[in-house]
C-alpha cells in the first residue's frame, strides 16, 4: 500500500519509536528520575515532529483552519494525561501552572521564536489580520474569565467563600464559547493558497501517523509525570517553575516545533493560528476540562491560583492581542516576547 512518505519521513517515523522506546526503558528500569524526566521530554519533543509532518499534509487536504484545531487538539493530549495524572497525585500547584504556563509558552515564547525564525529569514511577515485578532481576543476574554475567582479570593469578595462553585460555573462558561465557537473557528481561517502545497502522503497514512504520535505522546506523558516530582527535588526547583515551563514546554511540543517550522516556511497564517489556537483550546477546552475531572479526584481543581500566576496570564493573553492586531510581524518583535517570557519564567523559580 502506497502511502507517500519519502525514506526521510520514514526515518524518523523509526527514530521516534526509538526515542518512545527509550523513555520506556527509562521508566520500567528504574533509572535516576532526572534521566528518566529528560529522556521522556525528548521523546515528546521527537514525537512533536512527526505530528508536524503529518498536520501540514492534513492541512493540505482540509484548510489551516480544521488542520490548525485537530493539531491543537492532539497537542495537547499530552498535556491533558499530564495534568491528571498530577492531579492524581495532588500535585494541584503544577497543574495550575502548567495551565497558565501553556499560555505563556505559546503566546510569548513560542510566538516570538516563530516572529524571529520568519522574521530573520522572510523579513516583515504578514498574516490574516482579522482572524488572529478574533483568536487573540477570544484568549484575552477567556483569561479574564479564568482570573475571576482568583480576584474575588485576593480581594476577599464574598464569592472567595465559594471558590469551588465558581471556578466551575467559570469552567461551565468556558467551555460552552469553545462549543459555540469552534464551527465559526474553523471555517474562518484564510486557506494559505499562495504557499499550499498538495498532500503527498495518502489519508491513511496521515490518520494512522496522527493517531499514533498522540497515543504514544499519551503514554510518555505518564512516565513523564512518574519521574516529575522526584527530578524537580534533585534539581531543587519549586513546583510552580516545573509546571508554569518544564510541564507546559513538554506538554506543548508539538506547537513549539510546528508553529517555528510554518513561520520559517513564509506560512505566517497557518503559523500564527497553530500558535494561537492552541492558546486559546487551553483556556476554553482544556482548563474547563480538567476543572470537572477533578471532581473526581480526592483533590480539587480550581482557577484561584496564586497571585503572580494570574497577573503574569492577564498581561500575557493582553500582549498576545496586542501584537497580532496590526496583521504584520517583524523579528524584534519576537525577541521582545521571548524576553518577556525568560523574566516571568525566572520570576517563578522560587516558587509562586
Amino acid at each position: 500500500m502506497a502511502t507517500g512518505l519519502r525514506p526521510r519521513e520514514l526515518l524518523e517515523l523509526g527514530l521516534a519509536a526509538a526515542a518512545v522506546l527509550a523513555a520506556g526503558i527509562a521508566h520500567f528500569a528504574g533509572l535516576t528520575p532526572v534521566l528518566a524526566f529528560a529522556v521522556a521530554a525528548g521523546a515528546i519533543a521527537v514525537l512533536a515532529r512527526l505530528v508536524g509532518l503529518a498536520t501540514e499534509q492534513l492541512g493540505a487536504r482540509l484548510g489551516s483552519g480544521s488542520a490548525a484545531v485537530i493539531q491543537s487538539a492532539l497537542g495537547n493530549l499530552p498535556e491533558l494525561f499530564i495534568a491528571l495524572f498530577a492531579l492524581s497525585a495532588g500535585l494541584v500547584e503544577v497543574v495550575q501552572a502548567a495551565l497558565v504556563g501553556s499560555i505563556l509558552a505559546n503566546s510569548l515564547l513560542v510566538l516570538g521564536l516563530a516572529f524571529v525564525a520568519g522574521g530573520l529569514k522572510h523579513g516583515v511577515q504578514t498574516f490574516h489580520s482579522p482572524q488572529a485578532r478574533m483568536i487573540a481576543t477570544l484568549t484575552a476574554l477567556a483569561a479574564a474569565v479564568m482570573a475571576v475567582p482568583t480576584l474575588a479570593h485576593t480581594f476577599h469578595a464574598p464569592a472567595a467563600a465559594h471558590s469551588r462553585t465558581l471556578s466551575l460555573i467559570c469552567a461551565g462558561v468556558l467551555l460552552a464559547i469553545f462549543l459555540i465557537t469552534l464551527r465559526g473557528f474553523i471555517s474562518g481561517t484564510p486557506a494559505d493558497e499562495g504557499t499550499q502545497q498538495r498532500p503527498r502522503w495518502s489519508l491513511a497514512a496521515t490518520i494512522v501517523v496522527l493517531t499514533a504520535s498522540g497515543v504514544a505522546a499519551a503514554f510518555v506523558s505518564d512516565w513523564f509525570v512518574k519521574a516529575l516530582e522526584p527530578a524537580t527535588k534533585t534539581l531543587h526547583m519549586s513546583q510552580a517553575f516545573a509546571g508554569l515551563v518544564v510541564v507546559a514546554i513538554a506538554g506543548n511540543a508539538v506547537e513549539n516545533v510546528v508553529g517555528v517550522q510554518l513561520a520559517a516556511r513564509n506560512r505566517p497564517d497557518f503559523a500564527i493560528t497553530v500558535i494561537l489556537s492552541s492558546s486559546l483550546q487551553i483556556a476554553l477546552a482544556l482548563t474547563p476540562l480538567l476543572v470537572f475531572a477533578s471532581l473526581f479526584f480526592a483533590t480539587s481543581l480550581t482557577l484561584v491560583f496564586p497571585i503572580l500566576l494570574a497577573i503574569a496570564l492577564l498581561m500575557t493573553a493582553g500582549i498576545g492581542a496586542l501584537v497580532v492586531y496590526d496583521g504584520e510581524s517583524t523579528w524584534q518583535e519576537g525577541a521582545i516576547l521571548i524576553g518577556l517570557y525568560v523574566v516571568l519564567a525566572a520570576s517563578f523559580w522560587w516558587g509562586a
